[in-house]
């Protein structure tokens, strides 16, 4: 019993360990990288070709196809990619994700290149100054973790062949029969799936082969079922969000489910062929030393069961490269898009987490929806002012109010659950940036509410505005709204050339305007009017929400500017 919680403690702890270097690395990774790989991906894919080498190339940067698959459903989410661009996307991500096998498979003293990636990450992120180099830090203790997590594993499985008990759990698995290829690869699925990482199930694959405990054409039927489970992260992304984020996720996850039911009678033929084919000596043994005492494994599996990762990934790309269209015509009829659908960021939560890059897209298209229901709610605000209201336009503006209320409170719970992690310095001050702005968005629906408030409070004293004080009261509105009009285009634009000095010598001249308009109408209180003190208190009211509505464009400026956080 001690044996097996020795051996079953020992694989489970360097399967955290791995599996925390795998996380450290891609938040190194994207840290570096992060904004300058999302420019890369959103533009990198005017052809197919482009797309296959785009997620190549961005997968190998961070070493995990799972990121990118949520950076993905965040670009078709917000529109910056289409669906057959992502899926061109994610048939590169396939291949270049096999770059971690490889890199495993050549590391020639797992556990001294993670004491030595500790120990230079380690100095880096602790004793330099430096964004860049804390960065550069995280990715080295990363990828010293992830040797590291792989010396444990291989240590933990070395003892199981001195206990018969153990070994003939792992020496029963057989590829004999067509069914026998099957079950492995489910149960390597369902382990992807569970730890959201096929390195670590193929990781583990290697380690077991290395030992002799699986036969080779074991570790092969492993690759079939961890590119399938490998898709699950996508959905955890996806779950909640919109028709285009489920499309992105039954568009991997079915890609290579296809493919691998497609290459499955291949398996005999070809796939456990051609990796003894193109390195012959993977079947000797030699002697190693683990745990300081000399053990017999077959060290040169591991580089075949890389090759035929690669070469999977490549046939399954080859197979979907020719039908990115109608494969995604087909997903689009499968997943149909609701009327009017907004996405709800509170489901994204977890994709947020893996890529805070796209993340601040996300947020930004809600802060987006926020700029124009507040200029909506503005004009609105000027038909109640001018007498042209009815209730169902009042009625609209107390909704979409309410509607704003909530929709600051999910951006900024949204934002906070991912400025609580590491963020490189340009994506932290952005999310900051919009964390503003929904606050200034909201207080101007705020206002609208109160001048329309103000105007029911009037009719139920049997007073209206009179002719004089609406004039002056459209007069402030106009010149209000159209400031507003002229600041909330700056919220979508990451670097707007402003002159800030300029915006505010305007507000400064709309700020003196009100408060003369202020004076004039504390002018109209007199004797020969009761009703006129209560009158003319409720368009102090609707100016002065005019003159707050002011302020917080100003503000918005400003923090775009730069001068405001």
């Amino acid at each position: 019993m001690k044996d097996i919680l020795t051996i079953l403690f020992t694989v489970l702890g360097g399967l955290g360990i791995f599996l925390l270097g795998m996380k450290h690395l891609s938040e190194g990774l994207q840290a570096t990288a992060g904004n300058g790989l999302r420019k890369f991906m959103a533009h990198a894919t005017s052809h197919r070709i482009v797309g296959v080498g785009t997620g190549i190339v961005s997968t190998i940067i961070v070493q995990s196809s799972s990121i990118i698959t949520v950076m993905l459903v965040g670009f078709v989410s917000t529109a910056l990619m289409t669906l057959p661009q992502a899926f061109s996307v994610l048939i590169g991500a396939n291949i270049g994700t096999t770059a971690t096998v490889w890199i495993i498979a050549y590391a020639p003293d797992p556990q001294m290149l993670g004491f030595i990636g500790l120990a230079f990450g380690g100095v880096m992120y602790f004793f330099f100054r430096g964004e860049r180099v804390h960065n550069l830090g995280l990715t080295i203790i990363g990828l010293g973790l992830v040797f590291l997590g792989l010396y444990f594993m291989s240590k933990g499985v070395a003892p199981i062949k001195q206990n018969p008990n153990i070994a003939h759990y792992f020496t029963s698995m057989s590829t004999a029969s067509f069914f026998g290829v099957v079950k492995i690869a489910v149960c390597a699925m369902l382990l992807t799936a569970v730890i959201q990482s096929s390195a670590a199930t193929i990781a583990i694959a290697m380690a077991l082969a290395q030992q002799g405990l699986i036969s080779y054409d074991v570790a092969i039927a492993v690759l079939f079922g961890a590119n399938v489970g490998t898709t699950a992260t996508g959905w955890i992304a996806a779950i909640g969000g919109t028709a285009d984020a489920k499309r992105t996720a039954l568009s991997h996850s079915l890609s290579n489910l296809i493919g691998s039911i497609v290459l499955l009678p291949l398996f005999y033929v070809f796939f456990v062929k051609v990796g003894p084919w193109i390195f012959p000596n993977y079947d000797a043994l030699e002697t190693i030393t683990v745990s300081g005492q000399a053990v017999q494994a077959y060290t040169h599996r591991m580089a075949p069961i890389a090759v035929t990762d690669t070469i999977f990934a490549i046939c399954r790309g080859l197979i979907f490269f020719p039908l990115v269209k109608p494969f995604c015509r087909l997903i689009e009829r499968i997943v149909k898009q609701p009327e009017n659908e907004k996405p709800h960021l509170s489901s994204l939560k977890i994709g947020a987490r893996v890529a805070p890059v796209i993340a601040c897209d996300q947020a930004l298209q809600e802060v987006i929806f926020m700029r124009e229901s507040d200029l909506d709610l503005l004009a609105c605000s000027r038909q109640v002012l001018a007498g042209e209201s009815d209730e169902k336009l009042e009625q609209h503006i107390v909704h979409r109010e309410g509607i704003l209320d909530n929709v600051q409170k999910e951006v900024t719970e949204f934002l906070g659950s991912i400025m609580s992690k590491r963020l490189a310095q340009d994506v932290a001050e952005r999310a900051q940036r919009l964390v503003r702005f929904t606050d200034e968005l909201e207080s101007v629906s705020d206002e609208a509410a109160a001048i329309l408030r103000a105007v029911k409070r009037l009719r139920k004293q049997n007073q209206k505005i009179s002719d004089v004080s609406r004039g002056l009261l459209l007069s402030v509105h106009d010149r209000v709204a159209a400031f507003a009009e002229k600041v909330t285009p700056w919220i979508r634009s990451p670097r707007p050339v402003i002159d800030i000095r300029e915006v505010q010598n305007e507000s400064k001249s709309i700020h003196e305007f009100i408060r003369d308009c202020r004076k004039a109408q504390l002018g109209r209180i007199g004797p020969e009017d009761p009703g006129s003190s209560i009158r003319v208190l409720a368009e102090l009211d609707i100016i002065n929400a005019y003159e707050r509505v002011r302020s917080y464009y100003l503000n918005i400026a400003e923090t775009v500017a730069g001068g405001k956080r």
